[in-house]
């Protein structure tokens, strides 16, 4: 049994055929937890950020004493930032090269 047999479809690429901005997600951060931190990247170039946003907010959860607000803004801003630029490079730029 491999942790792909758990991984959720995209509804956006299984109804519509299209991906969407966050398409590569679970699949980059299976590569980064076993090793393949460059296929990782470039599977969706994000990852990085999106783990250090969720490394954030957990330990937003468990350190009550700061404010981490401002910086899952920032890491949110980032994130999005990231994936609209990596989203359209991928399917305008490349498909077209």
């Amino acid at each position: 049994m491999k942790i792909e047999d758990f991984m959720l479809s995209c509804p956006s690429k299984k109804f519509l055929g299209i991906e969407c901005f966050g398409c590569g997600t679970q699949r980059a951060i299976v590569m980064v937890f076993e090793g393949r931190f460059a296929e990782a990247f470039h599977m969706f170039p994000a990852v990085y950020t999106l783990l250090l946003f969720f490394g954030t907010i957990i330990l937003n959860i468990i350190d009550k004493k700061r404010n981490y607000g401002n910086l899952l803004v920032f890491l949110a801003i980032i994130n999005s930032v990231i994936m609209v630029v990596s989203y359209f490079y991928k399917h305008f730029y490349l498909n077209t090269h």
